[in-house]
């Protein structure tokens, strides 16, 4: 048996890298939502000031301001349980190179998009990415029902999550 190579060792953990993921949350309720936004601020703004308490406040000083945090902490635990217990996940991966360009190929642009500079169907190739990239196994048919019946907004927002993960990168070039 031959010792690895250092190009052995490298390949064994480009190999290993995980494929970029995207997760989409989707919140029924947009009271939970904001109460989970705004607590979570909070929370984050009482640690800092605790900390900046700490660096020179008097006892009492900073076991008031760490009661503070403590009640932040409690109220973000409460909110985040609230938004998560009325959160769908999604979550999308990038597809290999090939599939894609393939997933590409399969839903060609009309003349009027191809003159615009489109490289797909966007009508038709939407739903097949979201489907194809989806972890959770979502099927075309759903890709095409949400994109036929929800909130243009929110629709979006699933097409970002599938698109955007095919574009993400690794790699980082430069000086480091």
């Amino acid at each position: 048996m031959s010792n690895p190579t250092a190009w052995d060792v490298i390949q064994k953990q480009l190999d290993a890298m995980p494929k970029p993921q995207q997760v989409l949350r989707l919140c029924s309720d947009p009271e939970l939502r904001d109460r989970y936004h705004q607590a979570k601020l909070a929370k984050e703004r009482a640690e800092d000031y605790v900390k900046s308490v700490e660096k020179g406040a008097d006892k009492e000083a900073v076991a008031a301001v760490r009661k503070q945090v403590r009640d932040a902490k409690t109220a973000f635990d409460q909110a985040r349980e609230a938004y998560e217990a009325a959160t769908v996940v999604l979550t999308f991966q990038a597809l290999e190179r090939g599939q894609l360009e393939d997933l590409i190929k399969q839903h060609p642009p009309t003349e009027e998009e191809e003159a615009d500079g489109d490289e797909f169907h966007a009508e038709t190739f939407a739903p097949a990415l979201i489907a194809a990239s989806s972890v959770d196994g979502m099927p075309i048919e759903y890709a095409q029902h949400a994109m036929r019946t929800w909130a243009l907004d929110d629709w979006k927002s699933l097409w970002g999550a599938a698109w955007s993960v095919q574009q993400r990168k690794r790699s980082d070039l430069g000086k480091g």
